[in-house]
């Protein structure tokens, strides 16, 4: 049995300018006390065509965690315009927020996310430029719809290998979604963003984050 379960992710400043950070405020209840961190990672999924463009935003850990419900806002900067692919600026993507214990990942909540230009562009909406210009792109987080993804871990030895209970649904239910948007409209392409590997990703950078409990 999971000994931490997520229970509400609130999206803040959404719809938000493409280069404003990311803010999600996350509540989470543990059901016993756990004496190492979580380590909490936010993930921009830069194509949905391969791995090579993902950016971890920013990973923190939250620890020692009493028993109890928990509530936090992570926030992370905006990803690298540099190494995204310029035909994959605009339109839906994805932001993956994932939680490990030990070295290992045990649930992954991820949103889509559309990028366009402002409504105040009609003209860079009509005809968009070859070269993206990012500080004129709205990014719309459809915080309705998140996807979540859990893996049975081994709580109590570090080296226990995991077994995927995937599912789509919302925080509190595994009820089964099959809901998507946009260019992102195939079950392959969904499993492969949701449920694929992390491993490989660098940090950007580590801290630790003060909770309310």
């Amino acid at each position: 049995m999971a000994k931490v379960h997520i229970t509400n992710v609130v999206v803040l400043d959404n719809p938000s300018p493409f280069l404003n950070p990311f803010q999600f405020e996350l509540t989470f209840e543990c059901i016993e006390e756990l004496k190492e961190d979580l380590e909490w990672k936010m993930i921009y999924v830069g194509s949905a065509e391969t791995e090579e463009h993902d950016q971890v935003l920013d990973t923190i850990y939250v620890g020692p965690i009493p028993e109890g419900r928990h509530m936090f806002v992570f926030q992370a900067p905006p990803p690298d315009v540099t190494r995204i692919p310029e035909n994959d600026a605009l339109g839906v993507t994805v932001v993956l927020l994932t939680c490990s214990y030990r070295g290992q990942e045990f649930v992954r909540v991820g949103y889509f996310i559309n990028n366009e230009y402002s409504e105040n562009e009609p003209e860079l909406r009509e005809n968009p430029p070859a070269k993206p210009q990012f500080d004129k792109v709205v990014r719309n987080i459809l915080a309705s719809e998140p996807r979540v993804t859990r893996f049975k871990i081994n709580w109590a030895e570090p080296d226990a290998v995991t077994a995927t209970d995937s599912g789509d649904g919302n925080l509190e239910s595994h009820a089964p979604s099959n809901d998507s948007y946009g260019a992102f409209n195939t079950d392959s392409q969904i499993s492969g963003i949701f449920q694929g590997s992390l491993s490989g990703y660098g940090d950007n950078s580590n801290s630790v984050v003060h909770m309310e409990c």
